[in-house]
């Protein structure tokens, strides 16, 4: 791992097909259903809606994607982590790099069956303040957020 650099560069749409594979692999591991939506639509929603509202860094070894993240200054939307890299420290210097940008306070949604998110955002001072709310998914949810110190 160590000779190979990780880049954390601002979204481009060349990456757009690797990092909806990486998203999608990602999920599904962690939550045990597969995407709902088509690859395609996936990708149309990465490169044209997400933006809109989020802010996009991917993280990069070698040019191939190994985790993105999608935040504002009080938001984080997406955070995944490519399933052969995960545990590498990778997701967390996305998260330090969001919250050094933020208002000083973020809310983010994760899956109740996600345990290794719920983890990874706890150790990172993220405190439960909401749960069970409707995605599409169907699956319970946990509200997330994290006040600077």
């Amino acid at each position: 791992m160590n000779q190979h650099q990780i880049i954390i560069t601002d979204y481009n749409p060349k990456y757009a097909e690797q990092t909806v594979k990486m998203w999608r692999d990602s999920k599904e591991q962690a939550i045990g259903q597969k995407e709902i939506h088509s690859f395609e639509n996936h990708v149309y929603f990465l490169n044209n809606i997400l933006p809109g509202q989020f802010q996009i860094n991917l993280a990069l070894i070698d040019d191939r994607v190994v985790g993105m993240i999608a935040s504002n200054e009080t938001e984080i939307s997406q955070l995944y982590i490519h399933i052969d890299y995960q545990g590498m420290g990778i997701g967390q210097t996305l998260l330090d790099k969001v919250k050094a940008k933020s208002s000083r306070r973020l809310t983010l949604y994760t899956f109740e069956v996600n345990k290794k998110a719920q983890r990874f955002y706890e150790k990172n001072g993220f405190k439960i303040i909401g749960r069970g709310h409707e995605n599409e998914e169907n699956l319970p949810d946990i509200q997330y957020e994290w006040v600077s110190k």
